[in-house]
């Protein structure tokens, strides 16, 4: 079967660290001509790429999502009058057999010129800074866990047991004793006597998790955690400064974002960061949702459909989701609540919060479409919804009690 040719004048482009491999595919009289150089990676050889592709009158142009490196091959690229299509790298594999750079290339513009190339989702370089921020801050939020785990991990190591008593090490009961500590107070009275007033924990069990033995290497240990921890905590306060100057042009749908029950500062820009704030890139909600990796693949084969994993999606984007849908579940009266609390008499924990997180970004995708805020469905939504099938699950539950029942509407109820 011949499959027809959508583009006349295209290019593939095989990306690596150090180099790029192109391929021009161009068609005339019927007749297809190819012309495949190889690259640097520097700004001088990607320009000059632009204009060898500008010269062959090249319009359209396709390039795997390899690692980072595609993204300056993009910036240089998108300076110039192509249009552009990033590719994800599982989508066009090669035909098995005679792997090499070149016929990469070769492939990418041979799927491109007749259309089979499906163009992944690129953000504007602005929320291509806001994503590359927030999540730099997620790493260093990561670290700065590693550490106070390191930290607690040293005080069980000099017998502390200080986090069997308060919750936060790092609060100000927590840091005043650690300091002390680490300054080479000893005396678990006099220790246990910096506690908040505020602290359940009576200065009889304080001193009692306080009385330890703590060397000076423990001292030293515990000195550079904490000086890591304050670090990384000062590393994060400046990109949340920066996130707040660059989040400005966003305020109106970071606002929209924001009145989502389990959404707030933090996670509102993280995803705004992930999906931008233009959703005409993707035609539907179930478009952002497969995107996102929160609804199943399809299997199906003779008529029967099999079950499947969650399909493979941005998993910052998802993360973010999942712990935004932890906290919508704790908020009393929320739909995202009811729903929960419905999908887990029939499935596990883990997909019930999946599908909470799913709902949620399908309400995120309708309030940026049409520029509203969130509202609610309420905590009866699925009462209301679903009466007369209520009615009838109750019947049936009195039925299976050794009941007889006869339902007589009351004037309200009709």
């Amino acid at each position: 079967m011949k499959v027809e040719v959508v583009h006349w004048r295209c290019a593939g482009l095989d990306v690596h660290k150090a180099t790029v491999v192109a391929c021009i595919r161009l068609m005339a009289d019927g007749k297809v001509e190819r012309e495949v150089r190889t690259f640097g990676t520097t700004t001088a050889a990607l320009l000059e790429l632009s204009a060898w592709l500008a010269e062959h009158e090249v319009r359209h142009i396709a390039m795997e999502a390899t690692g980072v490196y595609w993204k300056p091959v993009w910036h240089i690229l998108s300076d110039g009058e192509f249009e552009l299509v990033l590719a994800n790298a599982a989508h066009i594999k090669n035909v098995p057999g005679r792997k090499t750079d070149v016929n990469d290339a070769t492939w990418i513009a041979e799927l491109l010129a007749h259309g089979l190339i499906r163009a992944s989702f690129v953000p504007g370089e602005e929320i291509q800074e806001l994503r590359v921020l927030m999540r730099t801050r997620k790493q260093l939020v990561r670290e700065q866990t590693s550490h106070t785990q390191r930290l607690q991990k040293t005080l069980e190591d000099a017998n502390i047991k200080l986090d069997s008593l308060i919750s936060d090490i790092l609060g100000v009961s927590g840091r005043r004793m650690l300091e002390a500590l680490i300054a080479g107070e000893s005396d678990a009275e006099k220790l246990a006597a910096l506690a908040h007033r505020r602290i359940k924990a009576s200065q009889e069990e304080l001193q009692t998790a306080l009385h330890g033995r703590v060397t000076e290497n423990h001292r030293f240990l515990l000195h550079l955690h904490l000086r890591q921890i304050d670090g990384l905590a000062a590393l994060i306060a400046e990109i949340d400064h920066k996130v707040a100057d660059q989040l400005r042009p966003f305020r109106d749908a970071l606002g929209q974002v924001s009145t989502v029950p389990g959404i707030r500062d933090v996670a509102a820009p993280a995803i705004l960061a992930e999906i931008g704030v233009d959703m005409s890139l993707f035609p539907t909600a179930a478009h952002l949702l497969s995107w996102a990796g929160l609804c199943c693949g399809n299997n199906q084969s003779a008529d029967k459909r099999r079950r499947t994993r969650l399909r493979k999606g941005s998993r910052w984007l998802k993360e973010a989701l999942i712990q935004s849908a932890w906290a919508a579940v704790r908020t009393k009266g929320t739909y995202y609540r009811a729903q929960y609390y419905r999908l887990i008499a029939r499935m596990d924990k883990k997909k019930a919060i999946c599908a909470v997180a799913a709902s949620m970004l399908t309400a995120i995708y309708h309030m940026l479409t049409d520029g509203t805020l969130h509202q609610d469905l309420g905590a009866d939504y699925f009462a209301r919804r679903s009466k007369q099938s209520r009615t009838n699950r109750l019947v049936k539950q009195l039925v299976s009690l050794g009941y007889h029942v006869e339902i007589t509407p009351t004037e309200t109820a009709a």
